[in-house]
């Protein structure tokens, strides 16, 4: 086998997604053939190079395995948690695979989780260029003007870049409304700092669907195994460009 950079290695490894892995490097916790490694350019050949992730040998995944939980509120989309809150593992303990969450839901958030030890399949699911719609149900402690509505739609500045155009969609109006949101990245309490912008406070934000994946009837704390068809569905959806090349956005 050719060398391949550390992260690209434990993604496919099903350690975490190449973001994490990065992480895990430069925290010091891989090692190749004895020696820590701290530069995300080291290259290796895990055919004939010993790699260890926190003192354990890497080896590939024997196959690939592909999960939908329904996440409930708090607990964190984490593998482990240094704090030591309940992670979405707890819900999965009858996995037998090294599996990790893509991308986070917030502690206090709910709703539609994926799971697996497909690294490159995370890491084009977690890209904003793979234009992957996520689209949640949000309720806040007021309702937005039209004027509000549209700039929300258009982008807020964010910690120095603004966010990508969303969707938004009133769907029960109220003196505490709720919301559909669609977003194409996944930000840090994107959603939650973006209703925030506006004066507005979330108190309750579930994700329910994921390109075409719907949660559907799943209870919270219960997973599933996606289908192969699904899988093969979420493979063609992340290879198409045409969205990007089109320069469309999402419409409410």
């Amino acid at each position: 086998m050719p060398e391949e950079r550390l992260q690209k290695i434990l993604a496919h490894a099903g350690i975490a997604s190449r973001r994490k892995a990065e992480e895990l490097i430069s925290a010091g916790r891989v090692s190749v053939n004895g020696k820590t490694v701290t530069t995300l350019g080291w290259k290796a050949d895990l055919a004939v190079d010993r790699v260890k992730v926190d003192g354990r040998v890497l080896s590939a995944p024997d196959r690939h395995v592909y999960f939908v939980l329904n996440k409930p509120k708090n607990c964190v989309t984490t593998v482990r948690d240094p704090q030591g809150r309940q992670t979405v593992m707890t819900f999965l303990k009858g996995v037998r695979e090294r599996i990790y969450p893509i991308g986070r839901l917030d502690y206090a958030s709910e709703g539609l989780v994926l799971l697996t030890n497909d690294g490159e399949f995370a890491n084009r699911l977690m890209s904003p260029a793979s234009h992957v719609t996520k689209t949640y149900l949000v309720k806040v402690n007021g309702a937005l003007t039209a004027e509000q509505e549209e700039e929300f739609r258009r982008g807020i500045p964010m910690h120095g870049r603004r966010t990508a155009p969303a969707g938004l969609k009133l769907i029960r109006p109220g003196e505490n409304p709720w919301y559909e949101v669609r977003l194409v990245e996944g930000r840090q309490n994107q959603i939650r700092i973006m209703f925030k912008h506006f004066g507005r406070l979330v108190e309750k934000l579930k994700r329910v669907k994921i390109g075409f994946l719907e949660l559907g009837a799943l209870k919270p704390g219960s997973y599933r195994t996606l289908t192969n068809a699904e899988v093969a569905r979420f493979r063609k959806l992340m290879s198409l460009d045409h969205v990007a090349q089109s320069g469309e956005t999402i419409k409410s």
